[in-house]
């Protein structure tokens, strides 16, 4: 299965997702493969510091840019999950591993700025299903507040569900340090002792795997 995880808009904590999955995925022996298509190289880095570490179970990294789309087709054949980190932006990379991609998932922070990049996701999904109708575009609030005072995950829940070609998952990312560390450190977060995180990251794999059949 390819997976890609992009957006339109940086800082939404796209590079966490990606690896974050990878590393539960790997834990549970399948044979991943993580395609770096950011120039930021986020997510490589994570991948060479949890290599260089030989921390738990593998996952096998590349760097691939501009048209990935065969590239991505080719590793389907050889791993039982590709997971695709694209920039935080509208790029050939993305444009390109949507045509490829069984499953697009789009972070979006409970914020104005991030949820006003919604219409042109759904012309970009809209467009990438003309080449791939079996792409299934997903939503997923990130770095949601920890508080359960604060409304903002709630309204933002409510501002998506206008857009039907976007399928919001039930699962909130909340806005944990424990993710920073992991990031920094090569590890998911399923692999250090936070069991919050860990029942986010698991939640979110079933609901994906559920809309991937």
């Amino acid at each position: 299965m390819i997976l890609m995880v992009g957006s339109q808009k940086g800082g939404s904590g796209k590079s966490t997702l990606a690896v974050n999955i990878c590393a539960l995925l790997a834990g549970k022996d399948f044979n991943v493969m993580l395609v770096d298509a950011d120039r930021q190289t986020t997510a490589t880095n994570w991948a060479e510091d949890r290599e260089e570490r030989q921390i738990l179970k593998r996952v096998n990294f590349v760097q691939k840019y501009d048209n990935i789309r065969e590239t991505l087709k080719d590793l389907n054949n050889h791993y039982d999950f590709v997971v695709v980190d694209a920039a935080g932006r509208d790029s050939k990379e993305l444009r390109t591993g949507m045509t490829a991609a069984d499953i697009l998932l789009i972070p979006f922070k409970p914020s104005q700025p991030d949820l006003d990049t919604i219409p042109k996701m759904v012309e970009l999904i809209s467009q990438a299903q003309e080449y791939n109708e079996n792409l299934k575009a997903l939503g997923v609030i990130t770095m949601a507040p920890s508080n359960p005072i604060v409304r903002e995950s709630k309204e933002a829940q409510e501002y998506l569900a206008n857009y039907p070609e976007i399928t919001l998952l039930n699962t909130l990312i909340r806005d944990r340090k424990v993710y920073r560390d992991a990031m920094s450190s090569g590890n998911g977060v399923t692999e250090l002792n936070n069991p919050k995180a860990k029942i986010e990251t698991e939640s979110l794999i079933k609901e994906i795997l559920k809309w991937s059949k």
